[in-house]
């Protein structure tokens, strides 16, 4: 988890047991897939274990799989486009940028941001509720100026 805030595969281990659940070779291979992902639906990680070394495991298992771990808070997940679900190999504070053109997420470290929510919310009351925490996606969309490209 050194700086990336993503569980390596001993510490995924380790967080398994602590909840009473084996390392099993079909969760090892959803983590592995989740950590070189980041953001990833079941469908999505079912192709890139397909592509390492060809074993096979259902969507339906993967998803599985998938539910389980952010069910424990090993993962979270949030909706994508046409309420895709995606999963989050990363649980810590951040933010997300949502493209809404391809569908992708990307991180967003943001602590000045993080910190501001936090206070803007400590001790609000919501008639009826309790704030428990919150999650943020900007949406975007790539400019000419976008990611890799050239001014």
């Amino acid at each position: 988890m050194k700086g990336t805030g993503i569980p390596d595969i001993i510490q995924f281990k380790r967080l398994l047991r602590d909840r009473g659940l084996k390392a099993t070779p079909q969760r090892t291979a959803v983590h592995e897939a989740m950590c070189a992902l980041v953001h990833a639906g079941a469908d999505d990680v079912a192709a890139w274990i397909a592509g390492q070394d060809g074993t096979r495991i259902s969507v339906a298992s993967v998803y599985n799989i998938l539910t389980l771990l952010a069910d424990l808070g090993i993962y979270g997940r949030r909706s994508g486009r046409g309420g895709k679900m995606v999963f989050d190999v990363r649980t810590g504070r951040h933010l997300h940028l949502y493209d809404t053109q391809s569908g992708t997420w990307r991180d967003l470290e943001d602590e000045a941001l993080l910190t501001w929510m936090e206070a803007h919310f400590k001790g609000r009351r919501f008639r009826g509720y309790k704030i428990d925490g919150f999650e943020v996606q900007l949406l975007c969309h790539p400019t000419r100026k976008g990611p890799g490209r050239k001014a």
